[in-house]
């Protein structure tokens, strides 16, 4: 009688070891080229969020999808004459001190939300510089119930057509409907990646109503490429979402003005820009803020090249002004609005 011999179970192990000693070793080779390259001008060091990750899960995080340039053409553009004066460093956290969600980094999770948290993350800080609210909306809102028309929820979606839901159907307060993952990237559930939420149009506190609870943004625009129309809508309505290719080398950010320096390309990533400047060396950058948690980059935040569409960083910026919508007798008893254009 023929008989089988077992494969014995622990052969795995040693396979998924070489696995991930193979990944952690391409990421320190990253790593290591980026050092020692003298005309980088940044520094790379292995980020603990990102060193045991695979290839695939680092590229769920990247949730923006490309949109057609017909569609980017469709919406209006907003341009500034060269003649408007500049200060040759901004920072909108100490432009609006005021304003503590401008200084807020936050954490997306285990989700390729990144384009509903800039969105989201730009509209609460400009409430607070234009109506001086200090309110943080819920990213969930816009990530579980804008539906097809913004993407696929947590697989990815679009800048422009994020703004455009806040126009139209605007999102709740963090308050009524928080983000369903606070926790980040640091337990189980991380793997696989979680589905989108359920979009459920109730808030958290049963006394709040949900429609109630609704903040809008009166348009959606996008601003011309050149950087000093982006400098100028920055300077005067506050910050806006970007988005831009991510290369391998930038999950090791740590400091300085990022440029690609090696490595394949991820993904589109949205994040929020909040200013600009040049840097001791000469260098002309923007001031980003990620939603990777404070322990990755500098402190969550990072400067990439200006002037140059580094990575495409300059190609599609997108925004849109509050709206009085819902909080006119909130903000007229406090004497704030300004413009009644809004």
């Amino acid at each position: 009688m023929a008989t089988t011999t077992a494969q014995p179970r622990f052969l795995a192990i040693p396979l998924l070891l070489i696995v991930a000693i193979s990944i952690c070793h391409s990421q320190e080779s990253i790593v290591k080229h980026v050092n020692e390259n003298p005309e980088a001008g940044w520094e790379a060091a292995m980020n603990p969020r990102f060193s045991n990750s695979t290839v695939a899960e680092f590229r769920r995080m990247l949730g923006v999808k490309p949109r057609p340039k017909q569609d980017l053409r469709s919406a209006p553009v907003k341009t500034y004459p060269k003649s408007l004066k500049l200060p040759k460093e901004f920072d909108a956290r100490t432009a609006w001190p005021q304003c503590s969600t401008i200084g807020r980094i936050l954490d997306q999770g285990h989700c390729g939300s990144c384009w509903a948290f800039g969105a989201v993350e730009s509209l609460s800080d400009r409430f607070c510089i234009h109506f001086g609210l200090n309110i943080s909306l819920s990213v969930n809102d816009l990530l579980a119930c804008c539906g097809f028309f913004c993407g696929e929820g947590c697989d990815g979606g679009y800048p422009l057509e994020a703004w455009e839901y806040l126009a139209r159907s605007g999102v709740v307060t963090e308050e009524c409907d928080p983000y369903f993952d606070n926790i980040g990237c640091s337990h189980p559930g991380c793997e696989p990646a979680f589905p989108t939420p359920r979009c459920v149009r109730k808030c958290v506190d049963g006394n709040q109503l949900w429609s109630d609870s609704k903040r809008y943004s009166v348009n959606a625009y996008t601003i011309d490429s050149d950087p000093h129309s982006i400098m100028v809508e920055i300077y005067k309505n506050g910050p806006v979402e970007v988005d831009f290719t991510v290369y391998e080398d930038f999950a090791h950010y740590k400091s300085g003005v990022y440029k690609h320096i090696t490595g394949g390309i991820m993904g589109g990533h949205a994040v929020k820009l909040i200013g600009w400047g040049t840097s001791d060396a000469g260098e002309d950058y923007w001031l980003l803020a990620n939603q990777w948690n404070r322990s990755w980059g500098d402190d969550g935040y990072f400067k990439i090249r200006r002037g140059t569409n580094e990575c495409g960083i300059e190609s599609d910026p997108v925004a849109g002004l509050p709206s009085t919508r819902n909080i006119i007798k909130e903000v007229a008893s406090d004497g704030a609005i300004t413009d009644a254009s809004y």
